[in-house]
């Protein structure tokens, strides 16, 4: 199973990433922008369905309203009529999963690229040149610059202060988690609708779901930050540039979901100050 995922995921995603770094300037901060904008525009088909899927039952959410007014507690009956409303107009809830299990995927692979392969140590005859096929691979003479700003990219972005048991996010670490939880919360766009419908409820199915999307909202970021601590900085920039493109995607497609009120409110601050 390695040797497989080996070959299909992180053999492929290794020479990308070095093919982008000998072409554009022989940085590799620089290669893994580029490369992860890449590859985020690359499973835009797959993932736009799904975006679209989410979109359309935003609108739906007024009839949805309805529906659970009409079957109040009964679970069975309001999870048919959902069924059926959004096969009437033609929704499919699940559409586009299969780019977000990919998109996780890519992320252990990227994880082994970083961990295992690129090493400022020993190029040639290290991991990386047994991954990378005949044309990119690394003479004996050929170093690689993992150095991007202050990141050392094969290294966590944290600072170890003396007496400080726990390293201190750098920059980007701490701007990958706030990206990340712009993220979740701009693809979260129900919390706040569904929470008010759970408190009417005397079942316990929407407190879960409630409680569950909201403790993703938060554990999806402390997990980047988390484990950023103790990964290579390179994940930490890559998981930055693809929430920052999918917080642009999303907003484009269907707007700033949970984030609208605190949006709103700062455009009408803004507008009075003019």
């Amino acid at each position: 199973m390695g040797n497989i995922f080996t070959t299909i995921l992180v053999q492929p995603l290794t020479n990308g990433l070095i093919l982008f770094y000998k072409y554009l300037g022989q940085n590799l901060g620089i290669a893994i922008i580029l490369f992860s904008v890449f590859l985020i525009f690359l499973l835009r088909p797959l993932t736009k369905p799904y975006m679209e899927s989410m979109k359309r039952i935003k609108e739906m959410e007024p009839q949805l309203a309805k529906l659970r007014k009409k079957y109040g507690n009964d679970k069975v009956k309001m999870s048919q009529a959902q069924a059926e409303l959004y096969k009437q107009n033609k929704i499919n809830p699940t559409a586009g999963c299969l780019p977000y299990i990919l998109q996780f995927l890519v992320l252990i692979a990227l994880f082994q690229v970083f961990t295992a392969a690129l090493s400022s140590q020993d190029i040639a005859s290290g991991k990386l040149n047994n991954l990378l096929y005949a044309p990119l691979k690394f003479s004996d003479d050929q170093p690689l610059n993992t150095r991007f700003l202050y990141l050392d990219i094969s290294k966590p972005d944290a600072f170890h202060i003396q007496g400080i048991p726990f390293g201190i996010p750098g920059l980007f670490l701490i701007l990958a988690t706030v990206a990340q939880f712009l993220s979740v919360k701009i693809t979260s766009p129900y919390i706040t609708q569904e929470q008010k419908i759970a408190k009417k409820s005397k079942g316990t199915l929407d407190d879960t779901q409630v409680a569950m999307q909201k403790s993703m909202t938060y554990m999806m970021p402390l997990m980047t930050l988390i484990f950023g601590l103790s990964l290579p900085s390179g994940l930490a920039l890559y998981w930055l540039v693809y929430s920052l493109v999918n917080v642009w995607q999303q907003v484009s497609m269907s707007g700033w979901g949970s984030l609208t009120p605190a949006i709103n409110l700062v455009k009408s601050r803004l507008i009075k100050k003019k």
